[in-house]
């Protein structure tokens, strides 16, 4: 949770900064945009400005992890069925993509969704990302302040299992009621809440502050959005317009 004296951070989607949604990681034709969740698109997100990046975490078939959006690798084919050397080099491990992110920050959404192939209930991926981020933590190899989250309160379960020391935030579907899941936190661990961007109101903010939680809103994009969330409150956003949202938060 952010002071009054601290401005709304700004995390850049998939490392996004232009708004140009590149689809299955492939760049947005004619954009000159560096692809989604990769080191290129990372720099240049914290080059734009942004306090950090928000990236996509799963496991390859020989464990691995990877950042990448969707299950398959378009071209390639799924990625819970591939070995890390049959992946594109622009697909970088967790361990490249944390070290490219040093003295950032970085919210890393672990992928695990029960409807896809290879769905491990055990939720290794977690425990592994959750060693790996807390290993680089303050040492000078990664970013300065992490976040996971998930879509799956097992992954956060498991995570706080771990190492529970690490921040973990429950990620919300559109459609959602942010003020109920609240109440579903902190029998988690998690200490922040990701709600789509409509879902936000001052008075969730205000009851997740009382409690010591963080809201950080995702897909907050168009400039009334992001100066509404100001206002409301909410300690961070998660955005494809970096500069937009800079300026719109009164930071450029």
């Amino acid at each position: 949770m952010r002071s009054s004296s601290t401005p709304v951070g700004v995390l850049a989607h998939r490392g996004r900064t232009d708004g140009a949604p590149s689809g299955r990681g492939e760049p947005a034709e004619g954009s000159g945009a560096p692809r989604d969740n990769t080191l290129g698109s990372f720099a240049g997100a914290l080059a734009a400005g942004a306090d950090g990046v928000e990236l996509d975490v799963r496991r390859t078939a020989d464990g691995v992890a990877v950042v990448h959006h969707d299950a398959e690798v378009p071209g390639v084919g799924p990625l819970g069925r591939l070995a890390r050397a049959d992946l594109p080099r622009w697909v970088p491990t967790l361990e490249e993509a944390l070290a490219a992110c040093a003295g950032a920050a970085v919210d890393l959404e672990v992928k695990s969704s029960p409807a896809e192939a290879g769905h491990d209930p055990s939720e290794t991926l977690a425990a592994e990302v959750a060693e790996l981020v807390a290993g680089c933590l303050g040492s000078g190899r990664g970013p300065a302040l992490a976040l996971v989250s998930s879509f799956w309160p097992g992954v956060l379960a498991a995570v706080h299992a771990t190492r529970p020391e690490l921040a973990t935030g429950l990620l919300l579907f559109p459609g959602s009621d942010a003020a109920a899941a609240l109440d579903g936190l902190e029998p988690l661990g998690a200490r922040v809440l990701l709600p789509f961007r409509d879902q936000v109101t001052a008075a969730v903010v205000a009851r997740a502050h009382r409690r010591g939680l963080a809201v950080v809103p995702w897909a907050v994009d168009e400039e009334a959005e992001l100066r509404a969330a100001a206002d409301q409150g909410v300690d961070a956003v998660v955005t494809d317009h970096v500069q937009r949202a800079l300026r719109a938060l009164g930071r450029a």
